[in-house]
């Protein structure tokens, strides 16, 4: 959808993005500029939709404002947020970890540390985590970069030009799939580490050492 704008006996144009065309980068804003007050709210997510100067924004009638919204909700409720196990982001193609049950200790905790952080900020470190390079692949089959830390935030940087519908779906299959995953996770991390414990008050108390 283009928009026209007249003002000052001139004529501005802008369009409005589809669905598709929103980066990682732009969801995030627009998730944020959703938590605004209704004014605020309603410029946030015409100028990230449209990229129209604010004061431009600040100069449209109620009911071109009523228009403009309406047609970027239509454009949202079409969009097609499918779960992609592999993606490609630049020229670069990137798997989804294909088994979440072999999460390891570094990428659980960085997920868990981003996630109290904020998500909407983190979200670009969070999708490098779970996607990283595909080094092999053999039939519906591939293998993916071990994780590290040094290149998950080189990476993660690369990912703010993700599209929304990529984050989208990768969100919905990780919630769904990976919460109760990371719940028994966290259970089975606490009762190693307390037995591990146990067994070191044990260890010491009987070389004559406390452990407070």
């Amino acid at each position: 959808m283009q928009i026209k704008v007249n003002k000052n006996k001139k004529q501005y144009k802008y369009k409005i993005k589809s669905w598709s065309d929103v980066t990682l980068d732009k969801w995030v804003k627009l998730v944020k500029a959703e938590k605004l007050t209704e004014t605020k709210s309603t410029k946030e997510i015409i100028h990230i939709m449209s990229d129209m100067p604010k004061e431009l924004i600040d100069s449209l009638s109620l009911i071109d404002v009523t228009i403009i919204i309406k047609a970027i909700s239509n454009l949202q409720s079409k969009k097609t947020s499918q779960f992609k196990n592999i993606i490609q982001v630049g020229k670069q193609k990137y798997g989804f970890i294909p088994n979440l049950e072999e999460l390891t200790l570094g990428e659980y905790a960085d997920i868990e540390h981003f996630i109290k952080q904020g998500i909407e900020s983190n979200m670009h470190k969070i999708m490098s985590v779970l996607y990283r390079p595909i080094t092999e692949t053999e039939g519906e089959f591939y293998s993916i970069e071990a994780y590290d830390n040094t290149s998950m935030r080189l990476r993660s940087k690369k990912f703010l030009e993700m599209k929304a519908e990529q984050v989208e779906g990768a969100l919905v299959f990780f919630w769904t799939l990976g919460k109760e995953l990371l719940t028994t996770l966290q259970l089975y991390l606490s009762k190693k580490l307390e037995k591990a414990k146990q067994q070191l008050t044990k260890d010491l108390q009987t070389n004559g050492v406390g452990l407070a």
